[in-house]
């Protein structure tokens, strides 16, 4: 698959190919597999711009970085322009270099509050809210959805408000929000909503490997293609897509297992790594003989001795 640079605001990234907020899950130690193999943007979980604001102690492990993350950017979610702007504009975010603004999550609960995707039902204060962000001077990108549904798709509009209001870059999931993460991603859309802008727009939605990114990014004409679900079940497709090598799977997991454990406590270490290693298990033949041993371990050493006895022939 052909990659290339892509430049956002007065940044350039080395490659057109980004890892989306994953809630749980993109930590700075899964972040740091996603650079490895080849990502040029990873994004931290999404964050509550009001837990953020009044709790800043409990979003500090999220916001964790190292050198491997040459651009800093974070992802914030929220209905109020002003506090928006007041959390861009926080002492705690001054190194970051890009906030992306989500409107495109579709659970209920964030929906109902009339944050994420609910706000495309109201582009009057989703440029509003754009418009405060905007004035922290940081790098500002969105993420947004096609429409809350196939009768009221507004991809278009909501690209153009985006690059009046000097958004720098967005971001589209081909789906609907009721559709959640399932159904056909919707190409057309994605395109349209490019040949009506000058600024980069990024696809995301359904990649899972080399065929399904190069479907994306052709049929959509986008700059560049955020992946999601198929680089959580294995980040080297970073390094499938750009030309890179690989490591196996055993190395990658141990790896990651040793940087979870030097960023986090050792509970949280094991609870979270036997979630990952069962999405990095995922397909292989015996899997399922080994997924009920791997959820009751309880320490890192036992994790550690299961993965080498998964892996020991492969």
């Amino acid at each position: 698959m052909q990659t290339h640079k892509l430049k956002i605001g007065t940044i350039e990234l080395p490659s057109n190919l980004f890892m989306a907020p994953l809630a749980g899950y993109t930590n700075y130690a899964f972040r740091k597999q996603c650079y490895k193999y080849g990502a040029a943007l990873a994004f931290p979980e999404m964050m509550n711009a009001r837990g953020f604001l009044y709790n800043p102690k409990g979003t500090a492990e999220l916001l964790h970085t190292e050198e491997e993350e040459k651009v800093k950017a974070v992802q914030l979610f929220g209905k109020d322009p002003d506090l928006l702007r007041r959390v861009a504009e926080s002492e705690t975010l001054s190194y970051v270099d890009l906030i992306d603004i989500n409107m495109g999550c579709p659970m209920p609960k964030i929906y109902k509050n009339g944050e994420g995707s609910a706000l495309l039902n109201d582009i009057r204060l989703a440029e509003k809210i754009l418009r405060e962000v905007k004035k922290s001077g940081k790098l500002l990108s969105v993420k947004y959805r096609i429409g809350v549904d196939s009768s009221r798709l507004v991809t278009v509009d909501f690209a153009k408000m985006c690059e009046q209001v000097g958004v720098n870059m967005i971001t589209i999931h081909g789906r609907t929000r009721d559709q959640v993460y399932a159904g056909e991603v919707n190409f057309d859309e994605i395109a349209r909503a490019k040949q009506a802008v000058n600024i980069p727009v990024v696809a995301n939605g359904g990649v899972f490997d080399e065929a399904s990114a190069e479907k994306l990014l052709n049929e959509t004409g986008a700059d560049g293609i955020m992946l999601a679900r198929g680089a959580l079940y294995n980040p080297q497709l970073f390094a499938i897509l750009t030309g890179r090598e690989t490591d196996s799977k055993k190395e990658m997991i141990l790896e990651q297992l040793e940087d979870t454990s030097r960023l986090f406590s050792p509970h949280f270490t094991v609870v979270f790594m036997r979630k990952m290693v069962a999405f990095y298990i995922k397909g292989m033949y015996d899997n399922v003989k080994y997924k009920e041993r791997l959820f009751a371990t309880q320490t890192k050493e036992e994790l550690i001795s299961l993965v080498e006895e998964i892996f020991s022939d492969r």
